[in-house]
């Protein structure tokens, strides 16, 4: 994450905080010290943000293996063999086009 917060300005959400008291802190630490109720929401936009990064890199290497496993696999056959003559015909066709005869599905 550190190479993350780099390039994004070194934002930091983990020190957002509202008193539950009332009273003006400074920073999160102070009012730590001082023994003020917070509500810490700072921390929870931090864990979102990282959890959509890390699913994000996730999702593109998933992406790139799907399309590298894809690429390696053979395509089907576009022709099949007529049981009669033994010619290549169309795997859609219905009739062989040298014999005539017919072909099962």
């Amino acid at each position: 994450m550190p190479p993350i917060g780099l390039l994004l300005g070194r934002v930091d959400f983990s020190t957002l905080f509202l008193s539950l008291s009332g009273q003006h802190f400074d920073s999160l630490k102070a009012a730590k010290e001082a023994g003020a109720a917070t509500l810490n929401y700072g921390n929870f936009l931090q864990a979102v943000v990282d959890f959509v990064l890390v699913a994000f890199a996730i999702f593109l290497v998933v992406r790139a293996m799907n399309r590298i496993r894809r690429a390696e696999a053979p395509a089907p056959p576009a022709t099949k063999e007529c049981p009669h003559c033994l010619s290549q015909v169309p795997v859609k066709a219905s009739k062989c086009a040298f014999c005539t005869s017919d072909l099962a599905p």
